[in-house]
């Protein structure tokens, strides 16, 4: 598998466009649309929060559907979450801007949305916009960058990534974007995740494939502890790489997955290290736990614990806020059995061990606590599980964010 330039756009016949519609910001471009000339099989995984967005519960029954899906049609600014009834009419109206405009059915376009919560969409000018967009859509690698730079709210930076592998003697392609910093927390982030492939699977495999990579990649990053209302993944496959169809669980399947995980955890690490106010991604690794999902517990719980992240924005060793969040995590262990480090920079501190906090150098383990990246690596010295959580430190702006938002 190699990492190539692009996003989205990068796997054959698929397109991209964006534009400024007005609905929230002034200045900037606001909506964004992905098109395949080909009409694709589609797999998504949404919020687990019972509140759903209008756009979330659309997307849910056409991906559970036998649909095939041509498009995908995306909003900043609003996030058409608690609108009744009207906001899923709304969905369907852009659905059929984008079905009059390209003569697909009118269930063969996604909408999904991102923003403020409670306020109903200005349906006249995401229609107009749809139009524009339908009539905008370049395949080029610059289109792709400029819609996964359209979907951003309060993220500072676009998040895209593509990749190409082998499968059946065919090269495949694989794209991807996403955008989400503020109100992240496992099982599914206030994120909007596109990924494209021109490879040919099978929609339960892919659904499959889709579900299980989540757990380790998206699910295990929290910036917040909030889970989002608006949460949506889906995977678009046009089978245009013309590989022999991926119908089961063979190594052409392991390959694809393989690349799909690589895909979205790439994918979740931007999310993480673009929390909203962040100044520093962190990464904790818990290694040789009893179990898997152990492992995930322990690690998820580090990542959610406000002391620990507001210690890392401080460069403060204060290993303590760690262990305590290992202890109210819910799982069993021995604390005196624990290897505690901190890894950043290149270089790395034991911190604690054998029950205790090690004689280590504050200075040194402030030096690397102030590096962009700051890793937790946990030995619990109970079996050889492991997983990995993604987070960032709590700062000052987060709370300036999020105390202005909706104004």
């Amino acid at each position: 598998m190699y990492t190539i330039d692009g996003g989205i756009t990068a796997a054959k016949g698929f397109k991209a466009s964006s534009c400024a519609a007005g609905i929230k910001y002034e200045g900037r471009t606001d909506m964004a649309m992905i098109w395949s000339d080909a009409p694709c099989t589609a797999a998504g995984v949404y919020t687990s929060n019972l509140v759903k967005a209008a756009c979330v519960q659309w997307d849910k029954a056409v991906t559970a559907s036998d649909e095939k899906v041509s498009a995908v049609v995306i909003n900043a600014g609003i996030a058409n979450a608690c609108t009744g009834e009207l906001g899923l009419q709304y969905c369907e109206e852009t659905a059929k801007a984008v079905s009059e405009e390209k003569g697909i059915p009118v269930k063969g376009t996604l909408v999904a949305s991102t923003g403020v919560i409670g306020k109903q969409l200005p349906i006249e000018k995401i229609v107009n916009g749809t139009v524009v967009l339908c009539e905008t859509l370049d395949g080029s690698a610059e289109s792709g960058t400029l819609a996964s730079k359209a979907i951003m709210t309060t993220d500072t930076v676009n998040k895209e990534i593509a990749v190409s592998f082998e499968i059946g003697g065919k090269t495949v392609t694989m794209g991807g974007m996403c955008k989400g910093a503020g109100m992240i927390h496992p099982n599914m982030c206030t994120m909007l995740g596109f990924i494209t492939t021109d490879c040919a699977i099978d929609k339960k495999l892919l659904q499959k494939a889709l579900s299980e990579n989540v757990t380790d990649t998206f699910n295990m990053v929290s910036v917040d502890g909030d889970t989002s209302t608006n949460d949506t993944l889906v995977v678009l496959a046009n089978g245009l790489a013309e590989n022999p169809v991926i119908e089961g669980e063979g190594a052409d399947y392991e390959t694809f997955k393989s690349a799909l995980f690589e895909v979205m955890k790439t994918l979740a690490k931007k999310m993480a290290a673009d929390g909203e106010g962040a100044t520093a991604m962190l990464e904790v690794n818990v290694v040789n736990a009893k179990t898997k999902e152990q492992a995930r517990v322990l690690a998820k719980s580090v990542i959610c614990s406000s002391l620990t992240k507001a210690a890392i924005y401080g460069h403060d060793a204060n290993w303590g806020r760690i262990l305590c969040a290992f202890g109210y995590s819910g799982e069993t262990f021995d604390p005196e059995n624990v290897t505690l480090s901190f890894e950043g920079g290149g270089e790395s501190i034991l911190i604690f061990e054998n029950g205790v906090g090690t004689d280590f150098s504050e200075e040194k383990a402030t030096k690397i606590l102030s590096n962009k990246e700051v890793k937790v690596i946990a030995d619990f010295h109970l079996g050889d599980a492991s997983a990995t959580a993604w987070g960032c430190d709590l700062t000052h702006e987060y709370v300036s964010i999020n105390a202005d938002y909706r104004s």
